[in-house]
């Protein structure tokens, strides 16, 4: 996405037409659409070289470091051996994710998956099993799938910035009994109380902006743009158009403005392990 978003500052710049950009090169006007939004690479060196020339771009430096990131856009990430059994989108989902600088998100259905423990996560899935059609292969890799990403959290260098605001009634809805629940609870405490994760929580008690549907804003490194992704009918999958950004950037501060503050999140949390 960095690459295809540099190559599409740099067209508009150049006053060209996709059409235009390609002409008398060895793709398509699709192609290059494709790769400007992310959803595909530029597989040969030389592909970039000759767009990098007809855009005007000729200091070395600039080439060298357009094609530093387009070296990068080859390489597998680790999510790639997971493809087969990941639905449409969610490889690229993870990518981002891997590679954002912070992450705000909202989630009203289930606690948001760079929190859940193993255990919640396999009860989640074994709950839908029957009714998806899934097999107990499918459900142990989108474990693992889980599990794994949480390491951008705890990573060496740069961790990812996660501010994550929780329903009450998520905390609430109990999978697979109280002993699951509870060791959620201390998981999403232990996380909470590392210097990059903030977790607020709405209560149910309140009377305030509650969104239907979960959503998550993707920040990154500069000139990046912010990424928004939701699974909500008017927001499904990737955007990153400013009046999109700005329209769910609102959201998400109206629901932080509501929420407990994040120094209330383990007394919270702490009464609901009591209570379940």
């Amino acid at each position: 996405m960095q690459l295809g978003w540099e190559l599409k500052q740099l067209r508009d710049k150049a006053g060209l037409t996709l059409a235009q950009a390609v002409e008398g090169l060895t793709f398509s006007p699709s192609k290059l659409h494709r790769t400007e939004n992310g959803l595909t690479g530029l597989p040969k060196v030389q592909d970039l070289k000759d767009l990098l020339d007809r855009y005007g771009v000729e200091e070395a430096g600039d080439v060298d470091f357009l094609v530093e990131i387009h070296r990068d856009s080859l390489n597998r990430g680790w999510w790639s051996v997971y493809r087969s059994v990941m639905p449409s989108g969610m490889s690229m989902f993870i990518g981002l994710e891997s590679g954002a600088r912070s992450v705000r998100a909202w989630q009203p259905d289930v606690v948001y998956g760079l929190l859940q423990t193993e255990r919640y996560a396999r009860e989640m899935f074994l709950m839908a099993k029957s009714v998806e059609e899934t097999t107990t292969e499918f459900v142990e890799r989108h474990v693992q799938i889980r599990m794994q990403r949480k390491e951008v959290l705890t990573r060496k260098q740069c961790p990812l910035e996660l501010w994550a605001i929780l329903d009450e009634a998520t905390l609430r809805r109990v999978a697979g009994g109280p002993d699951v629940m509870r060791e959620l609870y201390e998981e999403i405490i232990r996380l909470s109380q590392l210097d990059n994760v903030t977790v607020q929580i709405l209560p149910a008690n309140i009377s305030t902006y509650r969104c239907s549907f979960n959503f998550a804003l993707l920040d990154f490194v500069a000139p990046m743009p912010t990424v928004v992704q939701s699974d909500a009918a008017d927001g499904s999958g990737l955007g990153d158009k400013d009046t999109t950004i700005w329209t769910f950037t609102r959201r998400f501060d109206a629901l932080r403005a509501g929420a407990l503050a994040p120094g209330e999140t383990v007394a919270f949390l702490q009464r609901l392990a009591r209570e379940v």
